[in-house]
Formats: structure tokens, C-alpha cells, sequence
């Protein structure tokens, strides 16, 4: 096929020569956009249903349109197809080889309807398939937290701030926390498929056709629960791979957050937790290292995600409407995110439902750098009624004792705590011990064990709903 050929089968008639190879090479997106194939088929068999049920083009014609496509979605799938970059596009793909294997009639499919609304249509279907993949993942993911924190209810451990000993927690109530930023990514992830779920096919170039198409058959029949409101929208719209690229980036923060966690706990230094040797790598010249890699490239692959929705953000923003060909630059954003966010919850399920946890250790740094300091002062508020600047004065002094005699606050003798109020009674060591300290904390959403127990079993039933 000579260059002037294929550029008037693609361009039309204005255009005597083929495009140069600089032209072809920034033009063509097929190296790409071929993950689109499915879609793209799907869109094509829906928008020939409709031609032939509105009588724009002939049954006969339809038919034998379904069975080319048909035939091509076989051929793509077993590795028999040739994609080629002077056809640009995954559409022009297609359609060439729709038209050596049905002759004429491929030419009609494309009645009432442009590549600028065939795009739209066919990312539109795969992201939402993207966002339902993830919906699966991110229940895998919640599913594996909530069984860890069932296991470790009231497994004893320090909570940080400035990642320094604040208080005892458990690590039941630690995982439950991942749980709540996960579940808050996949209502996310519900959100936006509720948004994006209109079909702009029929929005044709920018102003919609005047062939009397029936853009409420084909929305329904690619899932989408109504067709778009707005051809000019319909064909310039991109937010909902910019909402993709934002959920994946808010997830994958959430996992790297975890990741550096993992990282720090599986330090000698820390020994919270063990991963396994199926998500940990040697050392090519120190025998005795055990390294977190995939936690590592889990934090490490947030950055990656993060550039893309800055990305695209940037394409988008200076764009007039409608279609512009910057919005190409779509794509290899989103599919790259897409395969990363998946490669990144996979990796973190797995080392989550296999890390061995290391109670002695967390149960003996729960109770370093004084963490029932707080108990104390409550105790004191509660028990002589002091008011809390007082009561928080006062245990200053008890740590300030504790650390010169290089002993923890439950060590202190009652006489060494009534040197500092002699109001105290021994009934204060009853909320010095770490275990005393976390089941004391009923509150909503706190740490106790009872509690911990209590939000797993919600969670459990909103999952099985989700």
C-alpha cells in the first residue's frame, strides 16, 4: 500500500502524499492505544447494532460487519494480527482490516460516528474496566488487614507520632487503620465509576450527527447507564482518567505509607515483623541480609503514579474545546499507572497475608520511652479531680524521675510518685502496665481490644456488601 493511498484511506481526498516518517512516527499511537482493542471492537459491534436497527444501514451489511469484527477480536487475541503505524490508531486498524475481510460494507461502520467519539467511547470502557479491577483488588487487600487484625486484636504495640513512643496500642487497631484508608480508596473508586458511567458514542466529531441514531441502545448495550448530555463534552471530557490517575495516586500514598512501615519494622533494630523470602531479596556480598525490596518498590513505584497524574493534569490544562491531539498523550499515562497501582496491591496483600508478626518485640517497645504517661495524667484528673495542665505538670516530674533513675514509670515506687503528689495512691499502678493502658481506651474507634473487635465486625459485613 503506497503512502498516498494509505493517507487518503485515513485522511480523505485533501491529501495527495502520505505523512512524512517524523510525522508518522509523533503521529501514530498504535504502539500504544492497541490495548484498547477490545474495546474498540465491542463499541464498533454496538454502534453497527444500532445502524442496522435504525435502518441506516442494511441488516445484511450489519451482519456481516459483527462477523469481520468478530473474526478480528480472534485473530488479535491469537497474536495472528498485524498492527501497522501508518494506520495510525487502533480504529484504523481495525476498520483496514475490516475492509479486506467484508469488502464494502466495513466502509458503512463508520456512519454517524468519528474517531473523537470512537476514543472517547472505547477509553471510557477501559478505564471503567480498570476501575473495577481495582475495586476487586482493594477488597482483597481489606480482607487480608481485617483477618490480620482479627488475629491481633489485643496484640500489644507502640503507637507513634513523630515516630516516637506515644502510647500502646494494639496492632489488631493498627491494621484496622490501613483498612480505613483502603476502604476509603474504593468508595473512591466506586465514586468515579458512578461519574464516568455515560456513553459519549454519538457525540460523533464535536456536534453530534444528523442521522437519526439511537445513542440510548448503544450506551445500554456497553454497560453504561445513559448516554452523555454534551457532544462537545462528550468528546473533550478526560476527567474520568484524570479521577483514575488521581484514586490511583491517593492509593498508592496509602501503600506507601505501609510500605515504609514494613520497611522501618522489619529492621533488627525494630524486629516488629518477618516477611518471607517471597517478597524479600539477599545482599550479593553480605550473607546475613534479609532485605524488604518489595516494600521498597512499592514506596518507590507512589512516585511513578504520582508523575502521571501531573502528567496528564498539565496536557489538559491549557486545552480549548473540543478534541485537541495533545489529549493522545492520554494513555500511556493511565495504562502505565493502571498496571502499576495493580502490581502495587498485589505485591502489598501478599506481604501483609504472609509477614510473620513478632509479639515479644512489640509488646516490649510498647512500653519504652515512658507511653503510659498519658494514663497517668488521666488517672490523676479522674481520680484526685486535678485539673489536666496540673495533671500533666506532675507527670512531667514522674518522667523527669523516671529517666534519672533509668527505670520505666511502672518501676517508680509509690513513695518516689508521692514525692511528686503525695495524693497518689498504689491504686496508679493498675494503668501504668501497657496492657492495663490499651484496654482502657473503649471509646469509639479506639484501641482496646473489645473495641478493635467491635469495628472488625463492621467492616466485615460492609465488605461482603461492597
Amino acid at each position: 500500500m503506497s503512502d498516498a493511498k494509505t493517507s487518503n484511506q485515513m485522511w480523505g481526498g485533501r491529501f495527495a502524499a502520505g505523512p512524512s516518517a517524523i510525522m508518522e512516527a509523533i503521529n501514530a499511537s498504535i504502539g500504544f492505544d492497541r490495548k484498547l482493542y477490545g474495546q474498540d471492537i465491542r463499541g464498533s459491534l454496538a454502534h453497527a447494532e444500532m445502524l442496522a436497527e435504525t435502518s441506516i444501514i442494511s441488516k445484511a451489511d450489519q451482519e456481516k460487519i459483527a462477523h469481520g469484527l468478530n473474526t478480528i477480536l480472534k485473530e488479535i487475541e491469537d497474536g495472528k494480527f498485524t498492527f501497522s503505524t501508518r494506520l495510525e490508531d487502533i480504529h484504523m486498524n481495525v476498520e483496514a482490516r475490516l475492509a479486506e475481510l467484508i469488502g464494502p460494507a466495513a466502509g458503512r461502520l463508520h456512519t454517524a460516528r468519528s474517531r473523537n467519539d470512537q476514543v472517547a467511547v472505547d477509553f471510557r470502557l477501559w478505564v471503567k474496566d480498570e476501575f473495577n479491577r481495582v475495586a476487586v483488588a482493594l477488597k482483597g487487600l481489606i480482607a487480608v488487614f481485617l483477618r490480620r487484625a482479627e488475629e491481633h486484636a489485643a496484640t500489644v504495640m507502640p503507637g507513634f507520632t513523630h515516630l516516637q513512643t506515644a502510647q500502646p496500642v494494639t496492632f489488631g487497631h493498627h491494621c484496622m487503620a490501613y483498612v480505613e484508608m483502603f476502604a476509603r480508596d474504593l468508595s473512591r473508586v466506586r465514586d468515579a465509576i458512578e461519574r464516568m458511567d455515560e456513553s459519549p458514542l454519538g457525540a460523533a466529531a464535536l456536534a453530534g450527527t444528523g442521522f437519526p441514531i439511537d445513542r440510548h441502545m448503544t450506551a445500554k448495550a456497553l454497560g453504561f447507564r445513559e448516554p452523555t448530555r454534551n457532544s462537545l463534552d462528550s468528546v473533550s471530557d478526560r476527567d474520568y482518567a484524570l479521577e483514575f490517575l488521581s484514586t490511583a495516586a491517593i492509593c498508592a500514598t496509602h501503600l506507601s505509607r505501609l510500605a515504609e512501615e514494613i520497611v522501618i519494622w522489619s529492621t533488627p533494630q525494630f524486629a516488629f515483623v518477618r516477611l518471607s523470602d517471597s517478597f524479600s531479596t539477599g545482599s550479593s556480598i553480605m550473607p546475613q541480609k534479609k532485605n524488604p525490596d518489595a516494600a521498597e518498590l512499592v514506596r518507590a513505584k507512589t512516585g511513578r503514579v504520582n508523575g502521571h497524574l501531573i502528567g496528564l493534569l498539565t496536557v489538559m490544562k491549557g486545552l480549548p474545546l473540543t478534541y485537541s491531539k495533545d489529549m493522545q498523550e492520554d494513555k500511556e499515562a493511565v495504562f502505565d499507572a493502571a498496571e502499576t497501582l495493580d502490581l502495587m496491591l498485589a505485591a502489598m496483600t501478599g506481604m501483609v497475608g504472609d509477614m510473620t508478626v513478632n509479639e515479644p518485640a512489640m509488646k516490649k517497645a510498647a512500653g519504652s520511652g515512658y507511653s503510659t504517661a498519658t494514663d497517668l495524667a488521666d488517672w490523676l484528673v479522674r481520680t484526685l479531680g486535678l485539673p489536666f495542665r496540673e495533671a500533666h505538670h506532675v507527670t512531667g516530674r514522674a518522667v523527669a524521675l523516671a529517666e534519672q533513675k533509668k527505670v520505666g514509670l511502672e518501676k517508680l515506687s509509690l513513695d518516689d510518685l508521692k514525692s511528686i503528689h503525695d495524693g497518689i495512691t498504689d491504686d496508679v499502678f493498675s494503668v501504668l502496665a501497657v496492657q492495663n493502658s490499651v484496654k482502657s481506651r473503649k471509646s469509639f474507634g479506639g484501641t482496646a481490644p473489645a473495641e478493635v473487635r467491635r469495628q472488625i465486625r463492621y467492616w466485615q459485613k460492609r465488605l461482603a456488601k461492597a
